[in-house]
């Protein structure tokens, strides 16, 4: 009975010192909980935090590039992965530091405070970002909204001097409804700090970037005067790769079609061998034509020399193929003439005379019959001298049109090479002076 009796007191004991802790331990003694309920306990966040309407609220603007994570020359589309901060002061939100247990900064929700209203110009897509629900706030209302940001933003992409092209897009931030008698921008670091700081960025895709230039202007507007800050993000293609994918193969491609130039013009080895060479040249182009950027504004430069580089390649093989057929067919012309052969028996159509008498009569008949066939013989090898006359004779002429042929043809060859020889030599200046640029930027 009396174990009974202590457990149950003890029991009791337990259960009073739980509450008694509870209460001790209970947020409404805690310093924060006192400060941000009489910060917020009267807070209207539709008004301006600002005692004289007249002043306007400055907003301090910092942005840090993570990442460039496309670029997307056909939709003219940016996507880049940024750090970014403002900071303006609240005066509704500052307090006695010595009041509160020498609290000198508290997070509250950035739902429950005014905001500035502050964009991005460029954007093109919704906004992809972290929810951070808290802003950091000083004794003094100093307030910091720091946040990651996924940007989707519009960018005149000139794709011109690919793979060695250099982009600079911006992003431009202001307020929506706010003119500058309210609402005023200004930078949190100086421009030369923002704009050599890499430390952020991850250097392992394919664009390096090369600086963030920043600039402050007012932009006049029917609404009034806005205030605007513009960062200009620049950054360079790393060319490398397209460089041994893309280039190297196409030039390989064209030195090997040069080396059919030294095969004889009439060889039908060398329209097998073009032909060849524009099959592997057309299958090159397809399976690389995802690797050159499309744009509707501009087209690559390697994008003209693939289509002139094909237009020699086309143009040199149909000039073979029309010389070989001409010359096929001129010599199954003069095969086509008729040539008349000699015979052996020249007397077989020759008719004979039989002797019917003797004497006076038989001698005539026989004088007579040998004079015929003489002056038939004499006909028929006559006819054959003039058929083998005009044989040769349209041979000659035959022999002499392929002469020419080939020579014109020759002619136009050596054009043609000259002029494929200095498109390449163009080619690769070009690609040598993108290059030398393209590390001086």
């Amino acid at each position: 009975m009396l174990a009974s009796v202590m457990a149950s007191l003890w029991a009791c004991i337990l259960v009073a010192v739980g509450i008694l802790a509870t209460d001790t331990h209970h947020p409404r003694n805690s310093a924060l909980y006192h400060l941000s309920k009489q910060l917020l306990q009267k807070y209207h966040k539709e008004v301006r935090p600002v005692y004289n309407w007249t002043k306007a609220t400055t907003v301090y603007l910092d942005l840090l590039v993570h990442a460039i994570l496309d670029v997307d020359a056909e939709n003219q589309i940016l996507k880049t992965s940024v750090w970014y901060r403002e900071v303006w002061n609240d005066e509704f939100l500052s307090w006695n530091s010595s009041m509160f247990d020498e609290v000198r900064e508290i997070s509250l929700p950035l739902s429950a405070i005014w905001a500035p209203d502050i964009v991005i110009n460029e954007f093109v897509d919704i906004e992809r970002s972290p929810d951070l629900p808290y802003v950091y706030v000083n004794s003094s209302g100093t307030i910091e909204n720091s946040k990651p940001i996924r940007v989707v933003s519009a960018c005149s992409l000139e794709t011109y001097a690919f793979p060695f092209d250099v982009q600079n897009c911006s992003l431009t931030f202001n307020s929506i409804l706010h003119t500058v008698e309210d609402v005023d921008l200004a930078f949190l670091r100086s421009p030369e700090d923002i704009k050599h700081d890499k430390k952020a960025y991850l250097n392992d895709s394919e664009w390096e970037l090369l600086s963030v230039s920043s600039a402050y202007s007012i932009l006049q507007s029917s609404t009034g005067e806005f205030a605007r800050i513009q960062f200009n993000v620049v950054m360079r293609r790393h060319p490398l790769v397209y460089v041994v994918k893309l280039l190297i193969p196409s030039i390989f491609l064209m030195l090997v079609d040069l080396g059919s130039f030294y095969l004889p013009v009439n060889c039908r080895a060398r329209i097998v061998f073009k032909t060849t060479v524009l099959v592997g040249y057309t299958v090159f182009r397809v399976n690389m034509s995802n690797q050159v950027p499309r744009s509707a504004g501009s087209t690559p430069l390697i994008g003209y020399f693939f289509m002139v580089c094909m237009a020699f390649l086309v143009l040199s093989l149909a000039k073979s193929i029309v010389l070989v057929r001409l010359l096929h067919s001129e010599r199954h012309g003069g095969q086509d003439q008729p040539f008349l052969c000699f015979r052996g028996d020249t007397n077989a159509d020759v008719p004979r005379v039989e002797p019917r008498a003797q004497g006076a009569a038989v001698t005539e008949s026989s004088l007579y019959g040998e004079h015929l066939a003489q002056s038939g013989t004499l006909k028929e090898v006559w006819a054959q001298l003039r058929s083998v006359s005009s044989y040769l004779q349209t041979q000659e002429q035959t022999d002499q049109q392929e002469v020419e042929w080939l020579a014109l043809l020759c002619r136009f060859d050596q054009l043609l090479f000259r002029s494929y020889l200095f498109m390449l030599g163009l080619y690769a200046i070009t690609l040598c002076s993108l290059w030398a640029l393209w590390g001086g930027v």
